[in-house]
């Protein structure tokens, strides 16, 4: 039997594909099986959120992106410092054994500071502040010059940069102070004292072993803090004025620093001066392309490239794992970032809070203005990139601080919850198994 529609032509009524759309299910899919366009997109968006409701979702991404952006950053040290190993110590992993040790020293020193009680890092604010201040007003007067900055002090065999542990110092003294004037805030007397002539004092012990990039990030830390605190408007921009004057006027007393500070729009300018390093690493970086020349296959390391391991690391990297692993070593920034923004919002407890948000302003601004002189987009001021460039007296506290806001994380009340139930399910198991 046939049908004739309205134009006139006979369709088969029989077996055979039928010409009408398909219903769709309940799942979003068609009756014949194929999911819509775009489908995959939305259920892995699906999944990605599903995961970031997890109670430990936070914790683990903390502890992922640390130990990644470590691991990557004693790979970049050996790379980046073989061949000035080799020269300087007839030995190529020379450098590389220095980090190595002060990593063995960290990531236990970061333990203990993810299992220490809220209450005792509190306790140790203030005196760390002292010890801070003691140890920058010694370096002011015994310090040990090196490429141009009076910013180290000589304890024994080992030289120490004293302004690296007085970020974490400052950043746990303020947020204690604020957490103790919560309900106070909002009068700016209390809002300002002792926070901000505390900094400025320390950030005044830095500059006189001419340290400006140090400066500047102790600078961004205290007005990270006066933002998450809810300093007025009107603050910031009489802060920027003054901090961005004080800027100028060392730069202007120092000839190299003011020469940097002049070409740094156009290192090829003064290639052969003070373009040199800025140039290479733009040369190192360029040369990268998608996914790097491999591991160890650097040239700019050979000598045209000055602090290879150390302050532009991030242009060896660039270089040898391309712009993929640029990308993905800022993208574990970020992640740090978000990671520890959820602690800080989620917690009731305003230390962890302050603590946390101070945290990654010192971290996230410091990677910024790194990223930012390899880039040429910010002229070459001597600041390292955290977790990754080689240095024991940057890496110890940076992990110290990790370990902290990793440690907020897993005591969050749904996060301190699961793993109490997985040491449960733990336990249980192992019981079963001794039983049977």
């Amino acid at each position: 039997m046939t049908t004739v529609n309205p134009g006139g032509v006979g369709l088969d009524a029989g077996p055979g594909p039928s010409l009408d759309p398909q219903p769709e299910q309940g799942d979003g899919s068609t009756a014949a099986g194929r999911p819509p366009l775009g489908s995959g997109l939305v259920a892995g968006w699906r999944s990605v959120r599903d995961a970031l409701d997890k109670p430990l979702a936070s914790y683990y991404l903390l502890l992922g992106s640390s130990a990644l952006l470590l691991t990557i950053g004693v790979i970049m040290v050996l790379s980046a410092s073989s061949v000035r190993s080799y020269l300087t110590y007839d030995d190529s992993y020379a450098v590389v054994k220095r980090q190595l040790l002060w990593v063995v020293l960290g990531v236990p020193a970061a333990w203990v500071a993810s299992r220490i009680p809220v209450r005792h890092v509190r306790r140790l604010a203030y005196p760390g502040f002292l010890v801070a201040l003691v140890l920058l007003g010694l370096v002011a007067q015994f310090g040990v010059l090196i490429n141009g900055n009076k910013n180290w002090l000589a304890l024994g065999p080992v030289n120490i940069q004293p302004a690296e542990i007085a970020k974490l110092a400052i950043v746990l003294w303020a947020a204690n102070i604020y957490a103790h004037k919560e309900r106070r805030l909002r009068e700016l007397h209390h809002l300002l004292v002792p926070v901000v002539p505390g900094l400025f004092a320390v950030i005044g012990l830095v500059l006189v072993g001419r340290d400006l990039g140090t400066a500047m990030v102790l600078a961004a830390i205290l007005l990270g803090m006066l933002w998450v605190v809810g300093a007025p408007l009107r603050l910031f921009g009489l802060s920027l004025s003054v901090l961005g004057v004080a800027a100028v006027a060392l730069a202007a007393t120092d000839p190299e620093r003011l020469e940097r500070i002049t070409h740094f729009t156009d290192p090829f300018k003064d290639y052969t001066d003070a373009g040199w390093q800025p140039a290479h690493g733009l040369y190192a970086l360029s040369s990268g392309g998608w996914f790097g020349q491999g591991i160890g296959a650097s040239t700019q390391k050979w000598g045209d490239l000055p602090e290879a391991h150390t302050d532009f690391i991030f242009a060896v990297l660039g270089e040898e794992l391309g712009l993929v692993g640029t990308l993905l070593v800022i993208g574990l920034f970020f992640t740090i970032a978000y990671a520890a923004v959820r602690v800080a919002l989620s917690t009731e407890d305003p230390f962890v809070r302050y603590a946390t948000f101070g945290i990654v302003v010192w971290l996230l601004g410091q990677m910024m203005i790194n990223v930012g002189m390899v880039l040429a987009v910010l002229p070459v001021i001597g600041i390292p990139l955290p977790i990754v460039s080689y240095g024991g007296s940057a890496l110890l506290p940076s992990l110290v601080a990790l370990g902290l806001v990793i440690g907020f994380a897993r005591r969050e009340p749904e996060a301190a919850a699961a793993l109490a139930a997985r040491r449960r399910n733990r336990s249980a198991g192992l019981s079963a198994g001794r039983a049977r």
